[in-house]
C-alpha cells in the first residue's frame, strides 16, 4: 500500500499501487478486517467517486445513482465526513426558491480531491523541462533547473531552520527529521552504523517521480541539509534512484562548524558508484 498525508488537513490515505492513475479514490483511513470483508471501504469509495463525477450531491441523488438505501449512503457519508473527505453544504438554488429549507448536499473537500490521483507529477516535470529548454538546454538548462531547485528549498527550509536552531546541538538532526515529517517526508534520525555520525532517513518523498528525471531536486535538498546543520553531509541513497529510503549521513559536528564548500557535489542526488 502507498500511504501519504494530505496537507495536514486530513487522515492517512492509502491506495494499492496497481490502482494509481486509474482515477480510483484512495482508501480512506485504516480499514478494519470487518470493513474489508464486507466491502464497506469499496462502497465508501464509490460514494466519494460519485460526488467527484457529479458534483455536490444530496443523499437521495447518491442513493439513486449507486443503488443504495439512503440509510446506507448516510452511514458512508458520516464516515467520509469524519475523515475530512466530504463536507455538508446548503444546496445552491438558482432562480426562485420554493418554500422550506434548501436540501443538504455533500461536496468533496480539498483533502477529498487530493485523495484521487492527480497529474501534479506530470505538471511539475513539464514545468522543469520548460525551464531547461527556455534557458537554452544543455548545461545552461541544467543550471536553470538547479537554480529553481535551490530557490524552492530556500523557501521550504525556513521553517526547518527555526526548528533546528531551537534544538540542542546533539538533537538537531532529530529536530530536522521532525520538521521534515510535518511536511510529509516521514523522516527519522538514528545513529550511523559506525557511530561516527547520524543518518537522516526519509521514508517518503513527495517529489520522487519528478526527481527521477531531475536529480537537481535531490542535490538542492542535500545542500540545504548541509546549510541547516552546519556541516557537510553525504547522500547515501535516494528513493528517486530506486532505493527504498532517502538516506543522508551526517557526521558528528558542532553547531558552529563551518559548512564545507563541497557539501553537495554535482552527484549529491545520486547514489555513489
Amino acid at each position: 500500500m502507498i500511504k501519504r498525508t494530505v496537507g495536514g488537513c486530513g487522515p492517512w490515505l492509502s491506495v494499492p499501487s496497481e490502482l494509481r492513475n486509474n482515477g480510483v479514490v484512495k482508501y480512506v483511513g485504516e480499514a478494519s478486517q470487518e470493513e474489508l470483508a464486507t466491502g464497506e471501504h469499496s462502497t465508501r469509495n464509490r460514494v466519494a467517486r460519485s460526488i467527484l463525477d457529479h458534483g455536490p450531491s444530496t443523499v437521495s441523488e447518491l442513493a439513486g445513482r449507486l443503488g443504495l438505501t439512503q440509510a446506507a449512503v448516510r452511514r458512508h457519508l458520516d464516515a467520509l465526513a469524519a475523515d475530512a473527505v466530504v463536507e455538508p453544504r446548503d444546496q445552491r438554488v438558482y432562480g426562485s426558491r420554493g418554500r422550506g429549507r434548501p436540501a443538504k448536499v455533500f461536496a468533496l473537500t480539498d483533502c477529498g480531491r487530493d485523495a484521487f490521483d492527480q497529474s501534479y507529477d506530470a505538471l511539475a516535470a513539464d514545468a522543469l523541462r520548460w525551464i531547461a529548454r527556455t534557458a537554452g538546454g544543455g548545461a545552461r538548462g541544467e543550471a536553470a533547473v538547479a537554480a529553481f531547485a535551490r530557490a524552492r528549498l530556500a523557501d521550504q527550509s525556513a521553517a526547518y531552520r527555526s526548528a533546528v536552531e531551537a534544538a540542542e546541538p546533539d538533537k538537531r538532526t532529530e529536530a530536522l527529521a521532525r520538521a521534515l515529517s510535518a511536511d510529509g517526508y516521514a523522516a527519522t534520525a538514528r545513529s550511523a552504523p559506525n557511530r561516527q555520525g547520524e543518518q537522516l532517513c526519509q521514508h517518503h518523498c513527495p517529489v520522487a517521480h519528478v526527481a527521477e528525471q531531475f536529480p537537481q531536486l535531490c542535490e538542492a535538498e542535500t545542500e540545504s541539509f548541509s546549510q541547516l546543520l552546519g556541516t557537510h553531509v553525504q547522500r547515501l541513497a535516494t528513493i528517486a534512484h530506486g532505493d527504498g529510503v532517502c538516506t543522508t549521513f551526517i557526521p558528528r559536528a558542532t553547531a558552529t562548524q563551518e559548512t564545507d564548500d563541497h557539501a553537495s557535489e554535482s552527484t549529491a542526488g545520486r547514489n555513489p558508484e
